[in-house]
């Protein structure tokens, strides 16, 4: 299983770190909680948000590529960005009404507006009949500014009007867990 650690501290008062653990197998996340809780630090311990997400490859993207694309058989890692935005998405049932063909066109806009911003690495993951949320979005990025410019021109895409529910979002910094921890007191 990969584990990244990120803290949430000053930025969340309802939460003060986080876990992305990654991993193919559904027990693994099971056993790393209740091991997590079966620590000292576990008793003090709740869990206000847990996300429950697969990759594979955009039905929209056809044959575009690029290096580490998600859906590919090898577990997309994450890198070595300073900072983490991750948020559940859902479209509006509307979205899914719309001919393929109409969508693969909102969606090449989409991704058109993403390349601008080649700082900001997105990780898509994706929890139809697992959670219950569509999404999880994750973004990587060293410029925190990039991604608010990012999400900023895409609220006027025609993808835009598709969209539920983007929230919670949460801003996160990557550090190892002993300096986490030491952060937590």
């Amino acid at each position: 299983m990969i584990l990244k650690t990120y803290s949430l501290v000053g930025v969340r008062g309802d939460a003060d770190f986080m876990f992305w653990t990654i991993s193919r197998r559904l027990e693994d996340f099971q056993d790393f909680v209740s091991g997590l809780f079966s620590t000292e630090l576990g008793k003090y311990l709740e869990i206000p948000y847990s996300y429950l997400a697969i990759t594979r490859k955009s039905e929209y993207i056809g044959g575009h590529h690029h290096l580490g694309q998600e859906g590919s058989p090898v577990i997309q890692e994450p890198g070595e960005a300073k900072y983490l935005f991750v948020y559940p998405f859902t479209k509006k049932r509307e979205w899914y009404f719309l001919p393929f063909d109409e969508r693969r066109v909102v969606m090449a806009e989409h991704f058109k507006i993403g390349h601008k911003y080649p700082s900001v690495r997105i990780h898509t993951g994706y929890s139809f009949g697992l959670d219950d949320q569509e999404f999880v979005l994750a973004f990587e990025t060293d410029n925190p500014a990039d991604f608010s410019d990012l999400v900023s021109e895409l609220r006027s895409s025609q993808a835009s009007r598709y969209t539920a529910l983007e929230i919670p979002l949460f801003t996160c910094t990557s550090m190892d867990i002993k300096e986490l921890l030491s952060i937590l007191g």
